[in-house]
């Protein structure tokens, strides 16, 4: 299984990129110990949306689902587990089980909906409208829940001014639980985030990764080949909802609470700005430029919230008209071109000059 760490599906293959990887995952773990708690718990709070991100750069950037429902599964797995959490109380690390119950839940969502809309051969723009209907319906019925009926035994769901007093984190241990706050729900996030990249990455490499690509290319061409191309994109469909989830649990879980605007139509466009300048067609990028972005925008909210969706929009037309391919991703290949040429080798086309 090793051998999936590397593949053609993925940038990044020789002895500089895991060096890298290994000195940036050194770096990571090392922070909390010269950083403030506060300034670690926000980096956790960055951390968390990748996850977000990398689903939907499994989907559109491999598969070629382009999707505005990774909020609507955000928003599915942060309420489930507000209300499971609530009932079931943090003792004994039931509230992991409620984050697995609530990823659940999300994937049951992602199996009913993804069914009818990929064996409807609902697909390309279409596709995306149908996902932007069912987040736009779903922030409806959460902004409209304000009144006392609208409650899970003591779980409240209170319309706009979202869920609240729901436990943090709890991993049971000797002696009593371990509350995931600030410094350890940030080790928690690194950890996860470590085994989602290489899990998705070996996903990627794997034979059903190069079915990905090819239904991606030619959906129709794959088919005829004899695969069942709306099984694997049900699978990929159900993979970015479960990643959504976790998004979602997780910030649920930092800031103990959530709202119907975490999965309004701003928030629902904004995974497609963080995967399309990253780099769509490679799980790397996306998850660097995810990052980049998020800590990018923070600073500017803390002056201007306006203003940083402005901005927000103004990269997304820029990627679309100078960087289709996605700016990082490119200076990504840019600089594996450049460590993978030898001495002597012939320059490229674009980069030789007009001779004569």
């Amino acid at each position: 299984m090793l051998r999936y760490l590397n593949g053609p599906q993925t940038l990044g293959t020789g002895p500089a990129f895991w060096a890298s990887f290994v000195a940036l995952c050194v770096a990571a773990v090392c922070y909390p110990l010269f950083a403030d708690p506060y300034d670690v718990g926000n980096f956790a709070y960055f951390l968390l949306w990748i996850f977000m991100a990398m689903g939907l750069c499994v989907m559109w950037g491999y598969t070629g689902m382009m999707s505005f429902g990774q909020t609507f599964f955000f928003g599915i797995g942060g309420y489930s587990y507000g209300v499971l959490s609530i009932l079931m109380g943090a003792d004994y690390g039931l509230t992991i089980v409620a984050l697995l119950l609530a990823i659940g839940f999300a994937c049951a969502a992602a199996v009913i909906f993804g069914y009818f809309m990929i064996y409807g051969r609902v697909a390309g723009v279409f596709f995306g409208i149908m996902t932007l209907s069912m987040t736009l319906a779903l922030a409806y019925f959460l902004g409209q829940t304000a009144g006392p009926e609208w409650a899970i035994g003591k779980a409240r769901l209170n319309g706009f001014n979202g869920m609240q007093g729901m436990p943090p984190l709890t991993l049971p241990w000797f002696g009593g639980s371990i509350e995931l706050l600030d410094t350890a729900l940030y080790y928690f996030v690194i950890s996860l985030l470590l085994v989602v990249y290489l899990a998705v990455r070996m996903f990627l490499n794997s034979p059903i990764g190069y079915v990905l690509v090819a239904i991606r290319e030619d959906p129709d061409r794959v088919e005829l080949l004899g695969y069942d191309i709306r099984l694997y994109q049900l699978i990929v469909f159900i993979v970015g909802g479960a990643l959504a989830a976790l998004s979602g649990v997780l910030y649920t879980a930092w800031g103990q609470f959530i709202t119907p605007s975490s999965v309004g139509l701003p928030a629902a466009a904004m995974p497609i700005v963080w995967v399309a300048f990253s780099g769509r067609k490679d799980i790397t990028a996306t998850t660097l430029g995810t990052f980049v972005l998020l800590l990018a925008f923070q600073t500017i909210t803390i002056y201007s919230q306006q203003w940083a969706l402005i901005l927000m929009g103004a990269l997304l037309l820029a990627t679309v008209l100078f960087a289709p391919d996605g700016f990082l991703l490119g200076i990504f290949r840019a600089v594996q071109n450049l460590f993978s040429r030898r001495p002597g080798d012939a320059p490229t086309a674009g980069m030789r000059s007009n001779e004569g």
